[in-house]
């Protein structure tokens, strides 16, 4: 299952991705707003700016919709850790560096985390376990950096274990921000978790 199932009535391709950026964008508004199960097709079809017909010209259903705004959410993880994860020449200075951008970066994109966490289970098996591999895919990224940079130190279960708890670090500051925030500033919170991962180093 991947974007490229869901079907469309539409043949252009290039229509198809344009027009679905725009109903990613529309529905990402109004989920953050509203929820999923709150927000209706219609709504979604407005705030993209088509008619509920031109709407479903895109999509069959709105699970579909929440389909391509998870999607959406873990492209940009990737594309972030990509840009910021180097495996040549990797040194453990380079490790932390790429490590606190993940961090940072997962402050700017809070309600979209957040929403991950809530609304994945409304998606139906086959899409949910879709949506959980791209999970896996950015732990996998993150253990492929530490991989390179730690494996003369760490074991490779060792390595699974932290690049998951990196990752899930992350999360943590978006999905218990209602607590957390409270008490750290994001600079605090990264530099505790830093403090955690340079005791691996």
């Amino acid at each position: 299952m991947s974007e490229d199932q869901i079907r469309s009535s539409v043949k252009d391709q290039e229509l198809v991705m344009r027009r679905r950026k725009q109903i990613i964008e529309g529905a990402m508004r109004l989920f953050k707003e509203k929820g999923f199960h709150r927000t209706t097709t219609r709504e979604i079809a407005k705030e993209s700016g088509f008619s509920i017909g031109t709407l479903y010209e895109y999509i069959r259903t709105k699970e579909d919709v929440l389909f391509l705004v998870c999607e959406f959410v873990h492209d940009q993880v990737r594309d972030q850790l990509s840009a910021t994860v180097s495996v040549e020449n990797p040194t453990e200075e380079s490790l932390r560096q790429a490590i606190r951008q993940y961090l940072y970066f997962m402050d700017t994109i809070q309600p979209e985390i957040l929403m991950l966490y809530q609304e994945t289970k409304s998606l139906n098996k086959e899409k949910r376990k879709f949506v959980l591999e791209q999970e896996r895919k950015v732990v996998g990224m993150m253990e492929e950096l530490l991989t390179v940079s730690l494996k003369e130190k760490l074991s490779p279960k060792e390595i699974y274990f932290l690049a998951n708890n990196i990752v899930v670090s992350g999360h943590m500051w978006c999905f218990r921000r209602w607590m957390i925030q409270k008490e750290f500033t994001i600079d605090e919170y990264v530099e505790l978790q830093m403090k955690q991962v340079n005791c691996w180093l």
